[in-house]
């Protein structure tokens, strides 16, 4: 029995056997760790090649016992199955973890037939060790390998397509592909075909061939995040508004706006493209950084373009074939405007700054105000800019931000629907000292700076209470300015009359 085992032993443990095993365990380990998603491939390439050793051991037993054919073909089989697993866990460390260090990213259909030249190389070998002439069988599947590309041109098509796809880089995993009327991500590359995951999750499996064949266009790759696309959405717009000004309220909209997917630069452009009956056609393109959410993008690019045409008072157009006649009266048309500003009344009357005045006076404040929606984003004004508007928050919340050299813009405060905002520059004359964001869609009303000088000189009384108003907010500007400044500088709060005097100054009461 001894003599039996030492014999097993003897043919099974090869000099070569511990530099087999211990690379085996090396590029395991190195897989494992460094190849998460791997994982599990790893650890069935580690069993196979157990399963192999196990294999070889049975052989070495086998020739022990003297089955000595029997021994060679079983020997020789799993010796080629534990060099395939070896060789898996190679190619795993060279190609996916080694190269790409280097910067070198070698295509997965690349690495396949690189590994399946090592494969044919290895068996070759192992045959030719045993007496084997390889020669032979060359030429016998030569003959089989015609027969079948014969039989199988269109399956060959596809596999040659998939190696031409990922050779030339055309196509890789992660791009944001159009085909046809195909739309969606490149999910896997495989050998005969290419799969494409749609925007309802969809699985699309695309024949490699039709890719080569026909015209494909990759709208977004994900190994180039900054390299956005661009995009177009039309609009039309009545004759009555200049072309110019049309183009530089959107434009100016668009650019300064935080839109999500939206890029900064390349700056959004407006262009006008043609002249319709009733209605000049303009086109706005901004470029977008994920092409995924594209019909979400474009409607949140549309719904800041409504925006801010219905603040400049431009109408958008149909074609005059589309144009449906509504029978209207004006006295109709009249009731529902007094409807509206009773309305406004009634949301006047609940804003400290209107609070003291008189029902005609709200009336004629009401009569004024001109409707100004911003979309979620948009910036209604900037620091720094020249004050014309105070504006009537009716719906939504806006954020007040403060910037201060050498820091970051800072969140002053948010203010909340059924409030004023924008009454400092107004009054006095002084640039806006900080800049209001829309943080949700809002609807605003803007009242102009001679309505509300006219107010005021009807009633100069009225005065002093938008000084007490405006002077509180200028103490607790001071405070939260305080942290941002030289704590050496004293930043003293204004006084009750000097606010007043600085509205009388400026109005000229």
């Amino acid at each position: 029995m001894n003599e039996l085992m030492s014999r097993t032993i003897a043919y099974f443990w090869l000099p070569e056997t511990k530099y087999v095993i211990a690379a085996m365990l090396v590029f395991a380990l190195l897989s494992l760790h460094q190849l998460p998603n791997e994982r599990r491939r790893v650890r069935n390439t580690v069993v196979l090649f157990v399963m192999c050793l196990a294999g070889q051991f049975v052989g070495a037993l086998l020739e022990a016992l003297s089955y000595s054919r029997a021994a060679v073909v079983i020997h020789e089989i799993f010796v080629i199955g534990s060099g395939f697993a070896l060789f898996r866990l190679f190619g795993h460390v060279v190609f996916r973890i080694a190269l790409p260090r280097l910067g070198i990213v070698v295509a997965r259909i690349a690495e396949d037939i690189i590994l399946l030249v090592v494969y044919s190389a290895f068996v070759l070998a192992r045959l030719h060790l045993v007496g084997l002439d390889p020669s032979s069988l060359l030429t016998t599947s030569a003959v089989i390998t015609a027969v079948l590309a014969f039989a199988m041109q269109d399956t060959l098509g596809n596999v040659l397509g998939g190696v031409a796809l990922q050779l030339d880089n055309s196509l890789q995993t992660g791009d944001w592909v159009r085909l046809d009327d195909l739309t969606g991500r490149v999910v896997q590359i495989r050998w005969r075909q290419t799969t494409i995951r749609t925007r309802n999750g969809e699985m699309v499996i695309v024949p490699n061939s039709q890719l080569m064949r026909g015209r494909f266009t990759v709208v977004g790759r994900e190994s180039r995040p900054d390299s956005p696309s661009r995009r177009w959405i039309w609009f039309n717009v009545t004759y009555d508004s200049p072309a110019a000004l049309v183009i530089q309220k959107i434009e100016k909209v668009i650019s300064t706006a935080d839109i999500p997917n939206v890029a900064r630069d390349p700056a959004p452009s407006c262009v006008l493209m043609e002249f319709g009956p009733g209605y000049a056609r303009y086109a706005l393109r901004y470029w977008m950084l994920d092409p995924q959410p594209d019909d979400p993008t474009d409607s949140a690019v549309r719904v800041h373009v409504l925006a801010a045409l219905q603040r400049a008072g431009m109408r958008l157009a149909v074609p005059e074939q589309s144009v449906h006649m509504t029978k209207e009266n004006e006295a109709y048309r009249e009731s529902l405007r007094q409807r509206e500003i009773e309305k406004r009344i009634v949301d006047l009357r609940k804003l400290e700054l209107f609070s003291g005045m008189q029902e005609a006076e709200l009336r004629t404040i009401s009569e004024r105000m001109v409707y100004a929606p911003f979309a979620q984003g948009a910036v209604i004004f900037e620091q720094g800019e020249t004050a014309h508007w105070l504006y009537v928050l009716a719906s939504g919340d806006v954020e007040v931000l403060i910037d201060f050299p050498g820091y970051p813009r800072q969140h002053f405060r948010t203010i909340h629907a059924s409030s004023t905002f924008g009454e400092r520059g107004v009054m006095t004359g002084e640039p806006r000292g900080d800049t209001v964001v829309a943080r949700s869609d809002v609807v605003c009303y803007r009242l102009d700076q001679a309505t509300v000088e006219e107010v005021v000189r009807s009633r100069p009384e009225i005065a002093e209470a938008i000084a007490h108003i405006l002077w509180r907010h200028e103490v607790e500007v001071h405070s939260f300015t305080r942290q941002f400044t030289d704590a050496s500088a004293t930043l003293p709060s204004p006084p009750r009359g000097g606010m007043l005097d600085k509205i009388r100054g400026f109005l000229g009461l």
